[in-house]
């Protein structure tokens, strides 16, 4: 109860801000904003009050007083202006909301509870196809933030400071904190996210496309991505086998009981790398999920304040002072949506710097608004991700390189399609429509393509991180501007169809072309299961967090399915390189210790004094991947747990000297 009260006194903080300081906007856009700001400072708050008491109640407590300086400043700010009412304008759109947006919410939801760590009548935690690799260093980043003192280390690289934008998790930390179940705080947070993306990319649809149901069309162009895909999947699905297997239905059935079969991902053999948005971003990938559910409404924003169309209305400079601040917050909760963010605000600038006639009056908005953002950004930059990206030592120190066409060239040793072509196969009809809108003289949809000219050109050329597939992340904002664009494009052309008889048909075969391959994707993953953690391993992971010390250091394997670091929330010696390398930490060193005392623990104590260990986890996994001297440790230590999957074993002070 008192996690729900908190969040509803940040909901209705946002809300009331957005009240005073946007009233001329329309009423659901305000509505949106609002919820998707207070999201945001219940996001942020916590987390700077942490760097002085901890992420913990007291924490949380001066956050929620500091709401009422922060609303009484937006009062004070306030656009005395009349607000907009309701009309029929908001009518039609909660209507087309209530007819995309809910569905997808409900959809969202049911795979959130199948993939976070449902639980069986066996008391195994399962999960989706998509969360079986992310999702225990997620969970280990919300257990581990409970209490933890600002700046936060990697729990499971302890003495490494978490440059991984943390945000979004310490969102689910606070719930966390209140009480909630480990499942309830990662699932409810990334719901409501979820709701607010949705929601928010139709409220942009209508801004930016200019009819009414491009605002529905754009929306499912953005959420249900996917390509030609399923070209692949069903060549000669209804052809000739000898041993009658090659049937509509089992292609069918190999999509949906493969491992990561599906249209929209199968980087080998196909190079099908255009994944849905929804099954294998928004619903496993948590920082990003924030990211854009942060960065849409900057989005709206920069085009409210500086698109002609809207900013005599709509871009007063509350407005533009909350567009820099809240990009300004962007880094620390996703780091490629503020990249992002800055690639359209620089396309933005260009293309009204060159068409606008009072081009002085333009750069001070764009300056305002940058100088804000960067004062705000400049502290994460400096104090978190350029740390991650340039720092060499005990790092890999392969972050940003030169690498041209993204995935179709992997690590820049040649391109695996023709360049048109893998696009075309990737993106689909999209695409195509995209690139024959860019042949229209219309100045509106000119304005919407300059702000994704930059994104598109920065992430076709440059790779941002050691995993050259994360530049997905910059590519899908640019193709929801894009959507814009298309939405309206494809609109133009089914006028221009007008009394041509097969008009339907066409539009019918438009859209089996345009959705099939989405369609059988998010229905492998509503089907898909996997078990995580066995009951025997939860209950090792339940054993360690309620009878060790919060801030306890386990010495253990380096196993992606960890329960010590994912369900009690302690520190591993060092996790595993699924996650680890791609976030530029070399862990050599430690694993050849781990290795090391493992299998000679008495001849390597040193490694527990090293690393401060107080405990020692052998389970299934690290009896299978080393040599383990069990009967040694059994001599050597006290074993405070045991079951059929683990031992616990309790380093006293002795052993560590």
């Amino acid at each position: 109860m008192i996690g729900i009260l908190y969040l509803l006194l940040f909901l209705a903080a946002g809300m009331f801000l957005v009240r005073c300081l946007l009233p001329r906007h329309p009423l659901l856009n305000r509505i949106w904003l609002g919820l998707s700001l207070g999201m945001l400072l219940l996001m942020w708050l916590p987390a700077l009050w942490a760097f002085a008491f901890s992420f913990g109640v007291k924490a949380h407590l001066f956050a929620a007083l500091t709401l009422l300086p922060v609303c009484g400043a937006g009062f004070l700010a306030r656009d005395r202006r009349e607000a907009e009412g309701w009309n029929e304008g908001e009518k039609r759109l909660l209507l087309q909301m209530a007819a995309v947006c809910i569905p997808l919410i409900v959809l969202s939801a049911y795979l959130q509870y199948t993939h976070v760590m449902r639980v069986d009548a066996q008391g195994n935690w399962n999960v989706g196809q998509s969360t079986y690799g992310d999702l225990p260093m997620h969970l280990a980043f919300i257990t581990g933030l409970k209490n933890a003192a600002f700046p936060p280390d990697y729990p499971f690289f302890p003495g490494q400071m978490l440059s991984y934008p943390f945000l979004t998790d310490s969102l689910s930390t606070t719930f966390y904190l209140f009480g909630w179940s480990l499942q309830a705080a990662t699932i409810i947070p990334a719901v409501c996210l979820m709701a607010l993306c949705f929601s928010g990319v139709m409220v942009l649809a209508r801004d930016m496309t200019r009819g009414r149901k491009t605002i529905v069309f754009a929306a499912l162009l953005f959420f249900l991505n996917g390509g030609l895909g399923f070209l692949y999947d069903f060549d000669q699905a209804a052809g000739f086998e000898a041993d009658g297997t090659l049937t509509v239905v089992d292609r069918i059935r190999f999509i949906l009981q493969g491992y990561y079969k599906t249209p929209t991902n199968q980087p080998d053999p196909n190079n099908l790398r255009w994944s849905n948005l929804i099954a294998d971003l928004l619903i496993p990938q948590r920082t990003l999920l924030g990211g854009y559910s942060m960065v849409i409404p900057c989005l709206y924003l920069l085009y409210a304040v500086y698109s002609p169309e809207k900013r005599e209305k709509l871009g007063n400079t509350q407005a533009l002072v909350l567009l820099g601040i809240w990009g300004g917050a962007l880094p620390l909760i996703h780091t490629h949506s503020f990249l992002a963010l800055g690639l359209a605000s620089v396309g933005s600038l260009l293309y009204d710097f060159l068409h606008e006639k009072e081009k002085g009056t333009v750069l001070k908005r764009y300056l305002l608004y940058a100088v804000i953002a960067m004062a705000l950004a400049l502290p994460q930059l400096l104090g978190f991700t350029f740390r991650q990206v340039f720092e060499k030592e005990g790092g890999t120190g392969n972050f940003i390189r030169f690498q041209f066409n993204w995935v179709n060239n992997p690590g820049g040793q040649g391109m695996r399609d023709f360049y048109f072509w893998f696009y075309i196969k990737n993106i689909g009809l999209p695409f195509i429509l995209l690139i024959l809108a860019c042949f229209e003289k219309d100045p509106h949809m000119r304005r919407i393509l300059a702000c994704v000219l930059p994104i598109v050109i920065a992430a076709e050329l440059i790779r941002f991180q050691p995993n050259e597939y994360d530049n997905n992340k910059l590519f899908y904002i640019a193709y929801l501007l894009s959507t814009m664009v298309i939405a309206d494009y494809t609109a133009l052309l089914y006028r221009k169809l007008k009394g041509l008889r097969a008009r339907g048909l066409i539009a019918a075969a438009a859209c089996v072309v345009l959705f099939l391959s989405s369609g059988l994707t998010l229905w492998r993953e509503c089907v898909s299961s996997y078990q995580a953690f066995e009951a025997e391993a939860v209950e090792a992971g339940m054993y360690a967090r309620e009878h060790t010390d919060e801030d306890s250091v386990f010495l253990s394997g380096r196993q992606h399915l960890n329960p010590i670091s994912s369900i009690a929330g302690r520190k591993t010696v060092c996790g595993p390189d699924l996650w680890l390398y791609w976030h530029g930490i070399d862990t050599s060193e430690r694993n050849a210790e781990i290795a090391s005392f493992m299998t000679f623990p008495e001849a390597n104590l040193n490694v527990l004094e090293k690393y401060d260990v107080d405990y020692i986890y052998v389970s299934s996994y690290e009896r299978s991947n080393y040599a383990v001297d069990t009967d040694a440790m059994d001599s050597m230590f006290e074993k405070v747990f045991e079951n059929d999957e683990a031992v616990i074993y309790a380093v006293g002070e002795a052993e560590r000297e």
